[in-house]
């Protein structure tokens, strides 16, 4: 599912012509091979992470000479960006950085015209790709996440009321304005995928459930027994918010 995300973003920030190209939050570098797959051979690549252990595994697994790695918060990226970007591509991470001035960093980075494209998971921008609702499941591995919890760990789950999404789109355009960026684009995609894959997903610490006072360890024991009362080929669908930005071409 990472990888497939990172193709859609890549895609959308439209690169045939980039020189440099910032992947934000890149982790091990998923989105950052995507984007060697279409930037030119002489174009150079940044992917900065906080997360020095992911950039370890990162450069085992992708040695390429136009990629450099820097460790730093996304909030510094403009500290750390030799030259103007062409496009910067944040994949499923934006929502845990400081918004307000990541954004004005990435607008520090752009050239005018450059594109920032991002996406933000359906939970936390407050959307819902009809196909996550059409498409017969059976449980959720985050419902049965909560089950075995409440079950084995005395979890008490949140009153079952809608929470507020933590950045929705008009937040978003809200920030983008401030930083002095404009909306291109935005859409609301359905990635499809199976319980296997969402295990995975859910085995990253920063999006392992339930929330609460509880211990990686503890989750990792939670996630297993709740993916033992699945099939590992059940399809998943997953909502994201897309969006493409720009910073705006320079008058004449």
């Amino acid at each position: 599912m990472y990888a497939a995300t990172s193709r859609d973003l890549v895609r959308r920030a439209e690169l045939t012509d980039s020189r440099l190209v910032v992947d934000l939050c890149g982790g091990a570098g998923t989105t950052a091979e995507a984007i060697l797959e279409l930037v030119p051979i002489d174009a150079q690549v940044v992917s900065l992470d906080n997360a020095a252990a992911m950039q370890r595994v990162g450069r085992r697994t992708l040695a390429d000479p136009r990629l450099t790695w820097v460790t730093a918060p996304a909030e510094d990226l403009a500290d750390h960006v030799p030259g103007v970007a062409d496009a910067v591509v944040c994949n499923s991470a934006i929502w845990k950085t400081g918004v307000r001035q990541v954004f004005a960093a990435v607008h520090q980075v752009l050239r005018p015209g450059g594109r920032f494209v991002f996406n933000v998971g359906g939970g936390f921008a407050g959307v819902r790709h009809p196909d996550e609702t059409s498409v017969p499941t059976g449980p959720s591995l985050n419902t049965l996440i909560r089950q075995v919890a409440a079950r084995d760990y005395g979890y008490a789950p949140p009153p079952a009321t809608e929470p507020a999404p933590k950045l929705p789109l008009d937040t978003i355009a809200e920030h983008l304005s401030a930083a002095g960026m404009t909306v291109l684009d935005t859409e609301v995609v359905a990635q499809h995928s199976t319980m296997a894959e969402k295990k995975a997903w859910l085995s990253i610490p920063v999006f392992a459930r339930p929330d609460g006072d509880f211990t990686h360890a503890q989750r990792m024991d939670i996630l297993d027994k709740a993916y033992a009362l699945t099939t590992p080929d059940t399809p998943t669908v997953t909502s994201w918010l897309v969006v493409v930005a720009q910073r705006p071409r320079e008058l004449r």
